[in-house]
């Protein structure tokens, strides 16, 4: 059996409903624990994904001389 692959708006949907399901306060301590772990899972893969996206990003942007040019998000090269 092949698991499903989630994807990054999938994680960052679920880590959204952890949050508002932690900031209610009202679910039992074990099943806080059990959604607090989850969702530092979710933190961690989600991270780790941005920084991929980043240093791709980085690798498309690069100057006239081959090295990495860096600009504020909005301008143009």
């Amino acid at each position: 059996m092949s698991a499903k692959k989630v994807t990054f708006e999938q994680q960052l949907s679920r880590l959204e409903e952890i949050v508002a399901a932690l900031e209610k306060g009202d679910a039992p301590l074990a099943d806080s624990l059990k959604l607090f772990e989850e969702g530092t899972k979710l933190i961690s893969a989600c991270s780790k994904q941005l920084d991929q996206a980043e240093q791709q990003v980085v690798k498309l942007m690069k100057g006239e001389d081959g090295a990495p040019v860096e600009l504020p998000f909005g301008e143009e090269a």
